[in-house]
């Protein structure tokens, strides 16, 4: 259940197994079915989750019931409304399975006791956040400069595995186009 973690932090710090071992502590593991809510809109985000096995979408839906997916999380990836769980305010998004999934999740006491108990946690945890913002600026960037083709290719070079777990109808909310403009692209990349 942590090789995976435990192999994404290695890529990133090196953990003794002493270090793993107390780490492995704080970690509550949980099943999530395949549509059931991990976090819901108005809930205060207690959690970030490691994704085990599966997939997770952070999402928010607008006055008109549309679906906006802001984040996928498939296997070793982290997934939480930052915002929420770092202040303690009520999330505005819903974190919800694409499929039977399994997480680790750390709260945000665990999380900070880790970091004391294993100090290279801390750096970790510094190089996922720059690299969350780095991705975050880079969604942005093409968010505003590209076409829809371009953003739809841009995706399925960098993330194929997204293409082919994710609802087409959640891919073109990502993108921030209908799905009738992304059924017009796949069928042109055909």
């Amino acid at each position: 259940m942590f090789d995976l973690l435990f192999k994404k932090v290695n890529e990133k710090v090196s953990l003794s197994e002493a270090e793993q071992e107390i780490c492995k502590s704080f970690f509550i593991y949980k099943k999530i079915r395949k549509r059931q809510y991990l976090l819901q809109e108005s809930e205060v985000c207690k959690y970030t989750a490691f994704v085990v096995k599966g997939s997770l979408r952070l999402y928010t839906v607008n006055e008109k019931g549309a679906e906006h997916v802001l984040q996928f999380a498939l296997e070793g990836w982290i997934i939480a409304d930052l915002y929420s769980f770092i202040t303690g305010e009520p999330s505005s998004y819903n974190i919800d399975a694409l499929e039977d999934t399994e997480v680790l999740l750390l709260s945000k006491s665990a999380q900070e006791e880790m970091v004391q108990l294993v100090p290279a946690i801390q750096q970790y945890y510094y190089l996922l956040m720059q690299n969350a913002y780095v991705a975050l600026q880079r969604r942005m960037t093409i968010a505003i400069s590209q076409t829809a083709d371009e953003k739809y290719n841009n995706l399925l070079a960098t993330y194929p595995e997204i293409i082919q777990r994710v609802p087409q109808h959640m891919i073109a909310s990502y993108l921030g186009f209908k799905p009738e403009t992304l059924s017009r692209i796949r069928r042109k990349n055909l």
